[in-house]
């Protein structure tokens, strides 16, 4: 399975810390306690030699023995100050209260035992360290998305996250057309109150965005994810990142009528509506923040683009077009 960048950076970090207290280690030793290849220890120290503090000039880089190395060994030479321990302002130590605050009450840690364990107990060492200045803070977060998912759903979701199973879910379209879906799960992600989550759908073969109160029902099945289509689903959240990103609660509304062929985009795209019109056609509306995002989408989507509303909003992506083709030396 392609391995995640977080998985990746745990490890780097782990490995500079280890190798500190350590000293020279052997690469096949080093494989066997943080369960990976030696092919693949050698590629994280040659990520990690040109690592380091800002400037990144050669004296601001994480450096190791090059002869140990060939040798077959690892061995620490500066580590740059990545072993130091971490000290908190007050500041930083009340923000990451309030984040574990809020993440203790979100729906993925309430619905994981074990999750909702470890996120209290590294909530109470932070705020018995931070003192009094914790005792300012305090969280309260609106449930009108998650109120409406759910629990057994998130658990499921949650279950296939971290075991990297597929997941069956009886799901409800934007367009009210509910079906089942046999999905490899990437990740789980919120916007706006609303839980989504990103993943390869098996039945139309392509990455989908979908949104947890949608779903009827979902169950674990005994079948690991897909590597390959986990990271695809992982890597192409270009336009579901930028459609959570872009919108906003205060951020103008935008209306795009599409012919049938992009209704795809109904699913994968946080909509305010969906209206559905004559011949297929449909009308999405949703808040965009992001004019650039906005141009993008329109010029991805353009053969099956019937209607932009605000007409400033067309021009723009018609301008854009425009110049794309004069610099083909095509004529507009």
């Amino acid at each position: 399975m392609a391995e995640r960048a977080d998985d990746r950076l745990v490890r780097l970090l782990g490995l500079v810390a280890y190798l500190d207290g350590h000293g020279p280690v052997p690469v096949a030793d080093l494989a066997t306690r943080f369960g990976v290849s030696e092919a693949q220890i050698r590629d994280d120290v040659d990520q990690l030699w040109v690592t380091g503090t800002p400037g990144y000039w050669p004296d601001d880089l994480i450096d190791f023995d090059a002869d140990a190395v060939e040798r077959g060994v690892v061995h620490l030479i500066e580590s740059r100050g990545l072993t130091r321990p971490l000290r908190l302002g007050t500041r930083e130590a009340v923000a990451l209260v309030a984040a574990l605050r809020a993440l203790l009450d979100s729906a993925p840690v309430q619905a994981d035992a074990e999750r909702s364990r470890l996120v209290a107990s590294v909530l109470g060492k932070l705020t018995a360290a931070t003192g009094e200045a914790a005792s300012a803070v305090d969280v309260r977060l609106g449930h009108e998305g998650d109120a409406t998912v759910d629990s057994g759903v998130v658990q499921a979701v949650t279950t296939a996250l971290v075991q990297r199973r597929v997941l069956r879910l009886r799901y409800v379209t934007a367009s009210d057309a509910v079906g089942d879906r046999d999905v490899d799960p990437a990740r789980l992600i919120t916007q706006d109150g609303a839980a989504y989550l990103l993943a390869w759908c098996r039945r139309a073969h392509g990455r989908r965005t979908f949104r947890l109160d949608r779903v009827l029902a979902a169950t674990v099945l005994d079948e690991p994810a897909d590597a390959a289509s986990v990271a695809r689903a992982d890597a192409e959240v270009d336009v579901a990142a930028a459609a959570a990103a872009a919108g906003g609660g205060q951020a103008p509304l935008v209306t795009i009528t599409l012919a049938s062929p992009a209704r795809w985009l109904a699913e994968q795209l946080a909509t305010e509506s969906v209206t559905e019109l004559t011949d297929g056609a449909f009308a999405l509306r949703l808040r965009v923040a992001n004019p650039a995002w906005l141009r993008s989408l329109l010029l991805a989507a353009a053969p099956d683009v019937l209607a932009v509303d605000p007409p400033d909003v067309a021009a723009d992506a018609a301008a854009a077009a425009r110049a794309a083709l004069a610099a083909y030396g095509a004529r507009p």
